[in-house]
């Protein structure tokens, strides 16, 4: 992706007006708002920036307003401390391969921060890396309603239907995940997405992986309704339609063994903190800083938006 395009979009983020027709998807209307031609190339340049921004924060300019420190850096949700790192590198053996149990799989096997802060998901397209980041451009673009999605230069989601399967050895807490739903919004804030449709990805997020023994939800519609809760251990709300039957006890992830595994963590912890750094070498000075002014939202707004949901 050029920068060019990238600057145009951080230009455009801090005067997106604040009410989008309700015909119209959040997808398309912030990709015309950002991007000014609503094509299926452009759709994925949004959800790219969306998504690469919410794993690493913001990798552009330093923000104001909205600093988004993204989903591999620790931090607090509702006083606990969260550290979702361990999920991604392989620290834990948290993944589902088919087995009983979970696996570790470095999820950081395509470069870690450096080919993201190019706008691109991974170094190559065998990787780990690259298969969750683009998954999660494809899903993302589903859920947002974009209306090229499946179309070409917009490939549609071809992953595992079901959330809960994917996630289910990672025995997520309610603060985990409302630690990454909120990096999400705060992502999407930094580019001049409205509180109104904030609240309204948040309230979808919530309501479709949120809830403890919910019953089957269709996520991609292509896919069908499946058991989609993510939050799964005891401190999660559990549904007012609870199916608890249609899943399997919770069990808490085993730290791995093994060398390998620290070196990952190593390599995406330094990728982390010298990202301010490497933004200035990466990107260029001309892109505005204020990108993620938002017109009436503050960052207690955005918080107080999640806390209704979660």
């Amino acid at each position: 992706m050029h920068y060019k395009i990238i600057s145009v979009a951080l230009a455009a983020a801090s005067s997106v007006a604040a009410q989008r027709p309700a015909d119209t998807p959040i997808c398309d209307y912030y990709t015309t708002a950002l991007l000014k031609n609503n094509t299926a190339e452009n759709q994925y340049t949004l959800l790219t920036l969306l998504v690469n921004t919410v794993v690493i924060g913001n990798y552009t300019m330093p923000n104001v307003g909205v600093k988004v420190p993204g989903i591999l850096a620790a931090g607090t949700y509702n006083g606990a401390e969260v550290n979702l790192l361990p999920y991604f590198n392989g620290d834990l053996a948290s993944s589902n391969r088919g087995g009983s149990s979970g696996v570790s799989v470095n999820f950081l096997d395509g470069g870690g921060a450096a080919p993201l802060m190019k706008n691109m998901p991974a170094n190559d397209d065998k990787s780990n890396q690259y298969f969750l980041l683009t998954h999660l451009y494809q899903f993302f673009g589903s859920l947002l309603g974009c209306s090229q999605y499946g179309m070409t230069g917009f490939p549609g989601y071809d992953g595992h239907a079901s959330m809960y399967q994917v996630h289910k050895f990672m025995d997520l807490d309610m603060n985990e995940l409302g630690y990454f739903i909120q990096q999400v919004a705060m992502a999407a804030a930094s580019f001049g997405v409205a509180q109104d449709d904030l609240q309204a990805v948040g309230k979808a997020l919530s309501q479709l992986f949120g809830m403890r023994c919910s019953p089957p939800a269709t996520a991609i519609p292509a896919q069908g309704p499946q058991l989609q809760a993510i939050c799964i251990e005891n401190s999660c709300p559990i549904s007012p339609n609870s199916t608890c039957a249609s899943y399997e006890a919770a069990v808490a992830p085993k730290n791995a063994t093994g060398g390998g595994m620290m070196n990952a963590t190593a390599t995406m912890s330094g990728s982390a903190t010298s990202m301010a750094t490497a933004t200035g070498t990466m990107m260029p000075s001309t892109i505005p800083t204020a990108g993620a002014a938002i017109k009436g939202m503050s960052l207690a707004g955005i918080i107080g938006v999640l806390a209704l949901l979660l």
